[in-house]
């Protein structure tokens, strides 16, 4: 089974980055690359290194497009054959530029720090496992926020997993252990793929914080939800992790029968809808009538 989702591109914001930054992705931005080699006094052109290769038309709208390269990497990238010694240079995390900045109170950037030290990857990776782990600085979107689609928050949360989790190279380089097969890890799991469609992976692998819109306390596998009627029920968990956007809440603002027939994530038990619900009481009523009425014609009839 294959667990590679589709990518969400762009949240349809044009937004304009920086003049600048074309001279970092005239290479960057490209498989390929040309530079003048001193010793040989030739021109060469070399492969890019993949995981070098940046996408700018998917940096354009994210969160920092409008960032200069130069604003997180030191300015002496600027000059190429690039000094060896700036691969070890130390990246700002989300908390250096976002921590204690009233202009970001509202995304509770601390709190979910503390949060996120609680997590099995930070106990296990310690500092080594940064916001950027799951959250690439060059990409990232707030969906959760933004996207009035449920199928657009579950791919575009469910990526940031898979793009470890389902990478056997990338996994490797925050674990020593082999890379999980997902099918197997999660074989007790009925309808795997319907659920991997249709729900985010932290909806089992977290504790829900109501005061959070995206919990960052990861479990272990352990400590993974797996009681089925947690989710599939009136009072399921869903309401305080997916559901919960405004966002989300405000498309059933044209009624909840609509709201019903629109739902592009329904699940089981956790999008009850009291009239559809009570007008399948009534109909299981009267088929009950139906029948005992039926019934008792035939025992009359016999007499």
């Amino acid at each position: 089974m294959s667990f590679l989702l589709i990518g969400i591109v762009g949240n349809g914001q044009d937004k304009e980055m920086p003049a600048e930054n074309s001279h970092c992705l005239s290479c960057h931005a490209n498989q390929t690359y040309s530079f003048f080699n001193e010793w040989l006094e030739v021109e060469t052109k070399r492969m890019m290194n993949p995981f070098y290769i940046i996408d700018s038309t998917m940096m354009a709208v994210g969160v920092h497009g409008t960032f200069r390269c130069t604003d997180c990497h030191s300015a002496d990238y600027e000059t190429y054959p690039h000094n060896a010694e700036l691969k070890l240079e130390p990246l700002a995390t989300c908390i250096d530029c976002h921590g204690g900045d009233d202009t970001y109170a509202d995304y509770q950037f601390d709190k979910i720090e503390e949060e996120f030290h609680k997590s099995v990857h930070f106990q296990t990776s310690g500092e080594s496992f940064s916001c950027s782990k799951c959250h690439n600085q060059h990409y990232y979107q707030a969906t959760a926020r933004n996207s009035s689609k449920v199928s657009e928050i579950v791919t575009y949360n469910n990526n940031m997993c898979l793009s470890c989790h389902d990478n056997v190279l990338k996994f490797q380089t925050v674990s020593s252990e082999e890379n999980p097969q997902l099918s197997q890890v999660h074989d007790w799991l009925p309808n795997q793929e319907l659920h991997f469609q249709n729900v985010r992976c932290i909806e089992c692998h977290t504790v829900v914080v109501d005061s959070f819109l995206v919990s960052h306390n990861i479990l272990p596998k352990e400590e993974a939800l797996r009681n089925c009627n947690d989710c599939h029920s009136s009072n399921s968990l869903l309401k305080a992790s997916l559901y919960k956007y405004q966002n989300l809440q405000a498309r059933s603002e044209d009624g909840e029968l609509s709201n019903l027939i629109r739902n592009e994530s329904y699940v089981i038990g956790a999008n009850q809808n009291p009239l559809m619900r009570l007008l399948s009481f009534i109909i299981f009523g009267m088929t009950l009538v139906a029948i005992a009425i039926h019934w008792i014609f035939r025992i009359v009839k016999r007499k």
